[in-house]
């Protein structure tokens, strides 16, 4: 809502603002990842991978039962990555492609980054549950539903 003010005073479109940031904000959302790391937050679920992530204990997220040398998933690592990827798409390729239709790059991200979230929130062991999916799983799903549908009809009235 800030931005939104802050435009409507310095007299700049919205959606020109908004498209300009959204690159930068993936790589802001990659480095803030680390602090789930630092923070022991937001881990996945156990794994035998090579590069499972060792969890102090005790640790309120970790499910009962597990013994003390069970590894995670680093789920923060995983979103992380994909932020930064998900930077040089937009950064490099689409940037150019979505310029034209406004608001387009930023609902580009929004969609890339939720499917993102959407895959490593399948991996957490976030309790909060709307029948057999997580919230925050639904809550992407919407995202990636709503920058499907409106990125293609942006870019076809640009071009109209």
């Amino acid at each position: 809502m800030g931005a939104w003010i802050a435009c409507r005073r310095a007299d700049v479109r919205f959606a020109d603002a908004v498209g300009a940031v959204a690159p930068g904000l993936l790589v802001a959302q990659a480095v803030g990842r680390l602090g789930n790391y630092f923070n022991q937050e937001l881990f996945g679920l156990p794994t035998d991978l090579p590069w499972g992530l060792v969890i102090d204990r005790p640790n309120a997220a970790i499910p009962t039962g597990l013994g003390a040398d069970v590894l995670f998933h680093p789920t923060f690592l995983y979103e992380s990555i994909w932020d930064l990827a998900v930077f040089f798409l937009l950064a490099l390729v689409l940037r150019k492609r979505l310029r034209p239709a406004k608001g387009a790059l930023f609902l580009a991200y929004i969609g890339l980054y939720s499917l993102g979230r959407f895959i490593t929130e399948g991996l957490r062991t976030d309790p909060l549950m709307f029948g057999s999916i997580r919230v925050a799983q639904v809550v992407s799903l919407l995202s990636v539903a709503a920058a499907l549908i409106a990125v293609p009809i942006m870019l076809r009235r640009t071009r109209a």
